[in-house]
């Protein structure tokens, strides 16, 4: 019996032992190692915890790349802001003392000697309601001139007949840098009485008008070819201030700066077409017509360069998020993040440099004209008195700084005429009406305030 016994018990323990549940499962549970299922759920579990990490840190480093770009733009504009205001200040101060220093020492500018063929109508009548008429006649011929000439070149450049577009301003540059620098070099030596030869003088218009053409009209230093612009308009001014009579210069400026308003804001206006076009073909206008505060013969590959860089950017980040998928180790995930901030930080100074060889605030030069002849004329006019003068000098550059604001407003051409104009005209009245009065009143009376 105990034999029988202790062969049943063992019969039982191997029965157990092929029936029962077998102790490697039970051994591998306790110590921790997976079966082949949780083996394979245990894997895929950190490929998914891992690239939902790298997921989230290329959203952390785009989102702060985004935030950074923004804060930089908006630096930026700040920044080119107020440098572009005070970039385009200077020109125009510069232009009206030009023009003021030779009102106030020259005197051919002032003394009457004839008019223009676009002002046909004389004003040496003692009638004031005939001057009137004839002021408002020489301005309706000048401004239908001038609306005929701008519908004009927009017709040309809208059909791409640029060699005739630049051979007119190349013959138009021609006669300013060389014939009238010449006339105004020798009234200058005639005040100053300073003798010179033809053949030296000859020399000097040669030189100075061959390297305006070329600054001009080709490639140069971006100063000489600013400082060929301004004297340019300089010497126009004067040639308005010369030949216009005096009621047909302010019917003339008050009518140009409506006109101006028209012409740029309409939507048909014949410049905001200009303005159009030229953004559409993505071409710079005309240098001999535009002052600009950059370069402007680089504003197009900058900005073939400027669009084309995001995304060049875009795919680096795309690849380079692709490579650190597909690595599995610690240090290949973290090589790529230098070279993420490698490409940011090249990218950012590549496009400062950029930016400031493009960013630049672009003014007619018909702007300066008026500007200066507006000027002048009070400076002419005024019975040489210089309240009159400095009032009108500050109101243009008051209406010129509300014009940059409306521009960073806006974002878009505006005219630049109308608000310095309207200041200039109301300011010229109003201080030699009432201030120049006063002002002489005071001095006879020997009363200082």
């Amino acid at each position: 019996m105990n034999t029988s016994d202790s062969e049943e018990e063992l019969c039982n323990e191997r029965t157990s032992l092929m029936t029962g549940s077998p102790p490697i499962s039970s051994y591998h549970v306790e110590t921790g190692l997976p079966s082949s299922v949780d083996t394979q759920t245990k894997r895929r579990r950190p490929v998914t915890n891992q690239s939902n990490n790298r997921e989230t840190h290329h959203e952390g480093v785009s989102t702060e790349r985004d935030s950074t770009a923004d804060s930089e733009d908006e630096e930026m504009s700040l920044k080119y802001g107020a440098k572009h205001v005070i970039m385009l200040f200077v020109p125009v101060t510069l232009c009206m003392i030009v023009v003021i220093a030779t009102i106030k020492s020259v005197s051919f500018y002032t003394e009457k000697g004839g008019q223009l063929i676009y002002t046909p109508f004389t004003e040496d009548t003692t009638s004031v309601g005939q001057r009137l008429l004839n002021s408002v006649l020489n301005t309706l011929i000048m401004i239908s001139v001038i609306v005929v000439m701008t519908i004009f070149l927009v017709v040309l450049y809208k059909y791409r007949c640029y060699k005739f577009i630049h051979g007119w301003l190349i013959l138009s540059s021609l006669m300013l840098l060389f014939w009238f620098s010449f006339l105004y070099l020798g009234e200058v030596f005639k005040t100053y009485n300073v003798a010179m030869d033809y053949p030296t003088l000859a020399l000097v218009i040669w030189n100075f008008g061959a390297v305006g053409m070329v600054c001009i009209h080709w490639k140069g230093p971006l100063q000489l070819q600013q400082a060929y612009l301004i004297m340019i308009s300089a010497l126009m001014a004067l040639v308005f201030i010369k030949y216009l009579p005096e009621w047909s210069a302010w019917v003339i400026l008050g009518a140009i700066s409506v006109y101006d308003l028209i012409a740029v804001l309409c939507p048909k206006g014949p410049l905001r077409m200009l303005v159009e076009t030229a953004q559409e073909r993505n071409e710079p206008i005309f240098p001999a017509l535009i002052y600009s505060s950059a370069m402007i013969w680089m504003v197009g590959m900058t900005e073939h360069s400027a669009v084309q860089q995001p995304s060049h950017q875009e795919t680096n980040s795309d690849e380079e998020v692709g490579q650190s998928h597909h690595d599995n180790t610690e240090d290949n995930r973290n090589m790529v993040v230098p070279e993420t901030e490698v490409h940011g930080a090249q990218s950012r100074t590549t496009s400062a440099v950029e930016l400031e060889e493009e960013r630049g605030i672009k003014l007619g030069l018909g702007d300066f004209i008026f500007y200066s002849v507006l000027v002048g004329k009070a400076s002419a006019t005024a019975s040489g008195d210089w309240n009159t003068t400095l009032a009108c000098f500050v109101a243009i550059l008051i209406g010129l700084c509300l014009t940059l604001l409306l521009l960073a407003i806006f974002k878009k051409a505006l005219p630049a005429l109308p608000i310095s104009i309207t200041f200039g005209l109301v300011f010229y009245f109003s201080t030699d009406n009432l201030v120049r009065p006063f002002m002489d009143n005071l001095a006879a009376h020997q009363f200082y305030i």
